[in-house]
């Protein structure tokens, strides 16, 4: 397998889902159901990547992808969500690399490696 990219959703099955997605394409992946379960498997493994979902309780994406950025400013995080994002787009001036509005394709996920990694 080649990057390993870090899978941020508290539903199970979304990011289980997206895990062997990401595997069509041989990357790795792990995953986290919360932030603060992101933020510690951020300290403790390399990514080359964080793929989270907008709307998760106790953090939100983009306060997970604010907290992300002070402590790696260079990886890329992409934020997923099934809700207009026009008005969620950015926390504090800070914007994600790139969004997945669910429900999203293979050809979405193909993209976004792409472009980013």
């Amino acid at each position: 397998m080649g990057k390993s990219i870090l899978i941020v959703d508290d539903n199970p099955n979304m990011s289980s889902l997206l895990s062997e997605m990401l595997e069509v394409f041989d990357y790795a992946s792990e995953r986290a159901s919360d932030g603060d379960e992101a933020l510690t498997k951020l300290e403790n493994g390399d990514y080359s990547m964080v793929i989270s979902d907008m709307r998760m309780p106790n953090m939100t994406g983009l306060e997970l992808l604010d907290r992300v950025r002070s402590k790696y400013p260079r990886m890329p995080v992409v934020i997923i969500s099934g809700y207009a994002l026009e008005n969620e787009t950015s926390h504090g001036g800070i914007r994600p690399d790139g969004f997945l509005s669910k429900p999203f394709m293979m050809s979405d996920i193909e993209k976004l490696l792409n472009s980013l990694l």
